[in-house]
């Protein structure tokens, strides 16, 4: 998003205090240091990943601390009696010493325990000690789908502050035992380092756990990659992704902040000034450092993709900044490039037609009727302020809010993050300048862990209210003052209702709405 203002500290002098991490293979530090590594053999301290899960199938990730073979056992019961054996791939400096085994055959709405060994590639006898995971498949029929939603994380030079335990955040996310956690973008701030220390506002100072790789922006894929590698050193996300399978989609932060094809930097930090050359390293990072099927560390693998959750859900996950034109004014009368590109559009609207779930939850990592700036002149999103008919990247959604009504699909909801607040907000047709779509409710929440912003104004265009905001009053408040959101769906699988709640960092609900099947827009 547009808030890429660091705390008032100076942003590229970093101080590295006592509890800076040395090496690419150093154990987190948060955490008691778990007895992974035994003398000599492979060790995997920065914990394991499941994602992309389906009714029979999921992709188990992990880092090791050298050259190893992967193995997963995966069984029905913790005991791993009768467990099952997969072997993955040997894991080296080309991919950061990360590895991902992809699962097939589950069973459909079972509970999948897995355990990863790394074994020494010239003695497989010699193995570390099995670091433990569990996910949910996909239900086959109609069963209760509950997941939790939110993104932005480690922004604004608030890291991983070791008083107050890390990212207590993940901790409130994992007691709801959710089916799965959609992180909406902005996963890292590639382009925001973390200061051993911050001083906040109305005195006091805060604290950060620093790296090397985190003393810069990242223009190199070692940093990029130190900057994917930094919030594992968090006990409490390391043990939410254990429990927790993850859909991950990226958006501005994880190369630099309010990035568009083909732009060139003027930002004197930057050595590298193709924002397209450290798009690339940072894509390779990323399809590291997450267990995401669409990717590969050297192709050219898209982040877009439909997740099919049992009959109730589809979940289509978007990208809106790898295939955007330049941020504008946005008021051009015709653009056929938008935010989405025509070839992401078209297979939006084709898998939406095709869709037979009951709900078809959009995740969309950036807003659709909020105006987020870029500067004094130009916009971030979708919207720019014009609350008259479509206009520039707003001609491409109407296409889209078009094509669901005359196509009669139901049940679409969408999901964002980005502005770091939370809210909801009703389109409807009937207070919009543009009025051939069917209402529908957008929500959106977050950040994680990153400063907290005001609200921003809405635009008229798609004719939005908004029943429900809780921002901060000032700019980069930091997390643990009231200003970290995340949300929860549950669909019952009974009625097939679908409910909405807004969550703040502790876990307390602050806003619920509940959808009926057929009636989303009421």
């Amino acid at each position: 998003m547009g808030n890429g203002t660091g705390p008032a500290v100076g942003r590229r002098a970093v101080l590295r205090g006592s509890a800076a991490v040395a090496g690419a293979a150093a154990l987190p530090p948060l955490a008691a240091a778990p007895a992974q590594a035994l003398s000599g053999r492979p060790g995997a301290g920065w914990g394991v990943q499941a994602g992309d899960v389906t009714s029979s199938s999921g992709l188990i990730w992990v880092r090791s601390d050298r050259r190893a073979r992967m193995i997963v056992e995966t069984s029905a019961t913790e005991s791993f009696r009768s467990a099952r054996r997969w072997h993955g791939p040997l894991v080296g400096p080309d991919t950061d010493f990360t590895g991902r085994t992809a699962l097939h055959g589950l069973p459909p709405g079972e509970q999948i325990h897995y355990r990863v060994l790394l074994a020494d590639p010239d003695d497989p006898r010699r193995t570390g000690r099995p670091v433990h995971g569990t996910f949910r498949t996909a239900p086959a029929g109609r069963r209760d789908v509950r997941f939790v939603w939110s993104g932005d994380l480690a922004g604004q030079g608030w890291g991983i502050n070791p008083d107050l335990g890390g990212y207590r955040i993940f901790e409130h996310m994992r007691r709801l035992d959710p089916d799965f956690f959609l992180c909406s973008g902005d996963t890292v701030y590639a382009d925001g380092p973390i200061p051993a220390s911050v001083a906040l506002p109305g005195g006091g100072t805060w604290r950060n756990i620093t790296t090397e790789e985190k003393s810069k922006v990242a223009e190199t894929l070692a940093e990029f990659r130190g900057a994917f590698r930094y919030n594992l050193l968090c006990d409490h996300l390391r043990r939410f992704n254990a429990q927790v399978p993850t859909v991950v989609q990226w958006d501005d932060h994880e190369v630099r902040n309010n990035w568009y094809p083909g732009q060139i930097l003027d930002d004197p930090r930057y050595t590298e000034k193709n924002v397209d050359v450290l798009a690339a390293r940072s894509r390779r990072a990323f399809s590291e450092c997450f267990p995401l099927s669409t990717q590969r560390p050297d192709g050219d693998g898209r982040v877009y993709r439909v997740l099919h959750h049992g009959p109730l859900l589809d979940l289509f996950v978007l990208d809106m900044r790898t295939y955007r034109n330049a941020n504008s004014p946005g008021r051009r009368p015709d653009d056929t490039q938008g935010i989405l590109g025509d070839r992401q559009l078209q297979w939006l609207k084709r898998e939406l037609a095709r869709s037979r779930a009951v709900w078809k939850v959009i995740a969309s990592d950036m807003p659709l009727g909020l105006v987020v700036p870029d500067g004094p002149a130009n916009v971030e999103a979708v919207a720019q302020g014009d609350p008259g008919a479509p206009l520039g990247r707003e001609l491409q959604i109407a296409e889209l809010l078009r094509h669901i009504k005359h196509r009669r699909i139901t049940g679409t909801v969408w999901l964002t993050a980005d502005v770091h607040y939370t809210s909801a907000q009703r389109y409807d047709p009937a207070r919009a300048a543009f009025q051939d779509f069917a209402p529908f409710w957008e929500f959106v929440t977050g950040p994680l862990n990153a400063g907290g912003f005001p609200a921003v104004k809405l635009d008229g265009t798609f004719g939005p209210e908004q029943p429900f905001v809780k921002a901060p009053a000032v700019a980069n408040v930091p997390p643990g003052q009231d200003s970290q959101f995340f949300g929860e769906v549950a669909i019952d699988g009974g009625g097939g209702e679908l409910t909405v709640r807004l969550r703040d960092e502790r876990g307390a609900v602050l806003f619920t709405k509940v959808l009926q099947p057929g009636r989303v827009g009421q």
